[in-house]
């Protein structure tokens, strides 16, 4: 009988514990309309129309970056102590597996862009070399990424900043 119950919570702790696992890795995936309904909840105020019009919040589930567009993107990330924000145009294709990008190095941490399948499946990464971590934004609930806007205009893009919370601004508002 013991070994009986063992077996039983060594199977069961073993199921418990891969579950978790894969739960903990799993991108947020939102419905139709909690998405439309987020974009709106996090459209920027501003009072220039055309900005508000054409900046739009991105999600993960999006998968913004697997395909070029070449549209300007806007990335609030975390650095040691401090948000920053980073411009970037999604024009080229990351060709290997595994190739990184970074677009920029603030207080000891890089930000970038890599390819992470053989899908070509592109995400973005904040990468704290010291300690050899990296998080996607795919799996991020907030911690390392903020927010992600896209310009949907080929027209000049906006000039952006974040205030001192790490919430993003049109500069000069």
């Amino acid at each position: 009988m013991k070994r009986l119950l063992s077996i039983i919570g060594a199977i069961s702790l073993l199921g418990t514990s891969t579950t978790s696992l894969v739960a903990c890795n799993k991108t947020q995936e939102y419905t139709k309309e909690e998405l439309e309904h987020l974009k709106k909840e996090n459209q920027i105020n501003t009072a220039d129309e055309t900005i508000k019009n054409n900046l739009e919040w991105i999600a993960p589930q999006e998968k913004p970056f697997n395909n070029v567009d070449n549209k300007y993107y806007y990335v609030v990330w975390k650095g040691k102590s401090k948000w920053y924000i980073t411009k970037l145009l999604n024009n080229e294709k990351l060709l290997n597996r595994d190739s990184r990008k970074v677009l920029k190095e603030e207080e000891g941490y890089e930000f970038g862009l890599y390819r992470y399948s053989l899908n070509y499946e592109v995400d973005l990464f904040n990468y704290e070399p010291s300690k050899t971590t990296n998080w996607p934004w795919r799996t991020d609930k907030g911690t390392h990424f903020k927010a992600v806007y896209r310009w949907n205009l080929d027209t000049q893009e906006p000039d952006l900043i974040i205030d001192e919370n790490g919430n993003i601004k049109v500069n000069g508002e």
